[in-house]
C-alpha cells in the first residue's frame, strides 16, 4: 500500500513538475522540487529527503532550492531541537499567480470589449445584409465568463490573504 502511494505521489510530482516548468519558466529539477514541496504540505520536507526521493545530487538540489527561495516560491521553518530546515510553499507565490491571472483576464476582457464595439459599428454602419452581420453572443458570453472567473479567483485570494484557507 505504501509503495503504491509513493508511486502515485512521484507520478504526480512529475506531472505537476512538467506543468510548472512551462507556467513558471523553471528548470526541470527546480519544477520537480517545487512540486514535491507542494505535495508534502505544511509539514514540510527536508533537503535530505529531497535528495533521496528526487534522486538528484546534493549540489543540484541545493542550487535549485536557493533559486526557488530567491524567487520567493518557497520558504523554510525549523523545529525546536532540530537543526534541519523544513521547506514549504510560500503562500505569496499563490497570491502572485492569482494576480497574474486576474491581470491577464482583465486584458482579455478589454480586448473582447473593443472587438465587440468594432463589430457593433460594422453591423450598424457598414453591413446591410443580415446574414453577413457579426454574431456578438460569443463576446458577451466570454466577457461574462471572465467576470465570473475573476470574481471567483478574487474571492479565493481574499480567503488566502485573510488566512481563512490554510495552504
Amino acid at each position: 500500500m505504501e509503495s503504491n502511494v509513493c508511486k502515485k505521489r512521484m507520478d504526480l510530482v512529475e506531472k505537476l513538475g512538467v506543468h510548472l516548468e512551462g507556467r513558471e519558466q523553471l528548470a526541470p529539477v527546480a519544477a520537480r522540487i517545487l512540486s514535491y514541496i507542494i505535495l508534502t504540505g505544511k509539514k514540510g520536507t527536508t533537503f535530505e529527503d529531497m535528495v533521496l526521493t528526487l534522486c538528484a545530487s546534493k549540489s543540484t538540489v541545493s542550487t535549485h532550492l536557493n533559486h526557488l527561495q530567491d524567487l520567493n516560491k518557497i520558504k523554510y521553518f525549523t523545529k525546536t531541537g532540530d537543526r534541519k530546515k523544513y521547506f514549504v510553499i510560500n503562500k505569496d507565490t499563490i497570491i502572485q499567480h492569482i494576480d497574474k491571472m486576474v491581470k491577464h483576464w482583465r486584458e482579455e476582457r478589454e480586448i473582447h470589449e473593443e472587438i465587440k464595439v468594432y463589430k457593433e459599428l460594422q453591423n450598424t454602419d457598414k453591413i446591410e445584409n443580415e446574414d453577413e452581420k457579426f454574431d456578438l453572443s460569443f463576446h458577451d458570453n466570454y466577457i461574462n465568463f471572465i467576470e465570473d472567473a475573476s470574481a471567483s479567483i478574487q474571492a479565493l485570494r481574499k480567503k488566502i490573504t485573510e488566512n481563512k484557507i490554510n495552504i
